[in-house]
């Protein structure tokens, strides 16, 4: 049975343009196009579409304020089709927190022959959404914290004697160092650790499927809110306590050991996976240099990047944890981790960073 679309976009030219993408895929079926939240309400009631995709900015209500209204009311799964500008990747990583399950650039004339590529991923976009998990969201915008000190985090900071190694407070990481990847729906679930880690917390390194522009503005976000220190990685960065380093989009992220320290190395070799970043990259890289001191986390998302990396990492000693299906938007990365024998343990999103903790002596 084809997939029901319903493409939302106050310019018909574009309407018409992601139709005649869509056109190409034989489970899918573009059911309506709507110019504004107005008749995309009706054609909700009327057509009962699988899938939504949504411009942000049209006449009348916003897209952000359509999506807000209409995940509170009668969850859809939603893909945001907006513009790779600091400002749109704010407005993208806004419209995630809202509930749409994933985003994704405009498609443009100049794309040439890529036209094809974006036809390909916007189209798994779509599948991916078709299977998300979706719950009623309040109708209430909570407005972004100021400062860390406005946000109450799960776990308190606590001084590094207390409980994690003491070669953790110097640029050493003489103990065990977190590796984490994940994909659609992501974003919230990374935030949702982050916000259980202690400001003096192991290192922890991330991969997350996004594109280049997205990163950095996903790193500041999460910055403003968490305990630790979150950076976009640039490479060359020495691995400290405290610090989480977001891999950059449309680049790898690995590890290597510069004498008595951990260093992060990025590259664009070609993707693995149909990814770049691919979680399998990090996870073998840690598998290679860290062994039995790493940990492997794997988190919501679509396909299979990372399961065969979180395998290695556990063949190699490490302690690998798995989100369960309950509480991912997608199960299908964490899954394939599972399936495959390469999860050692499974947690909830809502207790994993706990689990992690607990890892580092944590009682």
């Amino acid at each position: 049975m084809s997939i029901r679309v319903l493409i939302v976009d106050d310019s018909s030219f574009m309407s018409r343009q992601l139709s005649r993408i869509l056109s190409a895929f034989s489970d899918l079926e573009v059911v309506g196009m709507a110019r504004d939240a107005s008749e995309a309400q009706d054609m909700l009631k009327t057509l009962k579409p699988d899938v939504m995709t949504l411009d942000v900015q049209m006449p009348g209500m916003n897209g952000l304020d359509f999506l807000e209204r209409q995940m509170s009311r009668r969850p859809i799964p939603v893909i945001m089709v907006s513009s790779f500008t600091k400002e749109g990747s704010k407005t993208a990583l806004q419209a995630l927190e809202l509930g749409a399950v994933d985003f994704i650039d405009k498609p443009r004339l100049s794309f040439g022959r890529s036209l094809e590529n974006y036809g390909a991923e916007l189209a798994n976009k779509i599948r991916g959404a078709k299977s998300a998990r979706l719950s009623v969201r309040p109708h209430v915008k909570a407005p972004l914290p100021s400062a860390k000190a406005a946000v109450k985090p799960v776990v308190k900071s606590e001084p590094i004697a207390d409980w994690l190694p003491q070669s953790y407070a110097s640029s050493n990481p003489g103990g065990k160092v977190i590796f984490l990847g994940a994909s659609t729906g992501g974003t919230e679930a990374i935030k949702k650790v982050l916000l259980g880690m202690p400001a003096n917390c192991p290192p922890i390194l991330i991969v997350q499927h996004m594109p280049e522009n997205f990163s950095a503005v996903f790193a500041e976000n999460l910055n403003k809110v968490c305990q630790p220190k979150v950076c976009e990685a640039k490479g060359e960065e020495v691995v400290e306590a405290g610090n989480v380093y977001i891999t950059r989009g449309n680049h790898h992220m690995q590890v290597r050991k510069a004498g008595d320290k951990l260093v992060i190395e990025l590259n664009q070799t070609p993707p693995v996976n149909g990814h770049r970043p691919s979680v399998d990259v990090l996870f073998e890289s840690a598998a290679a240099i860290m062994g039995k001191q790493a940990v492997g986390v794997i988190l919501t998302g679509m396909g299979k990047d990372g399961a065969r990396g979180m395998l290695t990492m556990r063949k190699a000693g490490a302690h690998t944890l798995g989100q369960n299906e309950a509480s991912s938007v997608v199960y299908g990365m964490p899954r394939e981790a599972f399936v495959i024998g390469a999860v050692a343990e499974v947690a909830d999103i809502s207790q994993m960073s706990e689990r992690i903790l607990s890892l580092f002596g944590k009682k």
